[in-house]
């Protein structure tokens, strides 16, 4: 069974596609309302894939639970359910932490 990607490995790739088709980081001012929305879907995306990497790995649980999968392929899908999650987290501490910062910032 091949391991899945990363959750940030992925987030990755589409943050770099989405540059090299021009909808990158150069957002003007009049366009705001646009990135927020990008900005909401890709993190509707994020939290479905983290459920979905969830649910993988509890049903190949459950398979081997029941002696109809491989042991190897449960704790790989709990792995990599795991890793997800950490890397989620990871990047909402450091946005929980960046917002921190701005709003100690002086006027």
């Amino acid at each position: 069974m091949a391991i899945a990607p990363t959750l940030a490995s992925t987030a990755y790739e589409a943050a770099k596609a989405r540059l090299a088709e021009g909808g990158g980081a150069s957002a003007s001012a009049g366009d705001a309302s646009g990135g927020i929305g990008n900005f909401a879907e890709m993190l509707k995306g994020v939290v479905g894939e983290v459920a979905s990497a969830g649910k993988q790995g509890e049903a190949a649980a459950m398979k081997a639970v029941a002696g109809q999968g491989d042991l190897v392929d449960a704790v790989t899908a709990i792995t990599a359910a795991e890793v997800t999650l950490q890397t989620v987290v990871a990047v909402r501490d450091r946005v929980v932490g960046a917002y921190q910062e701005i709003m100690r910032m002086p006027i």
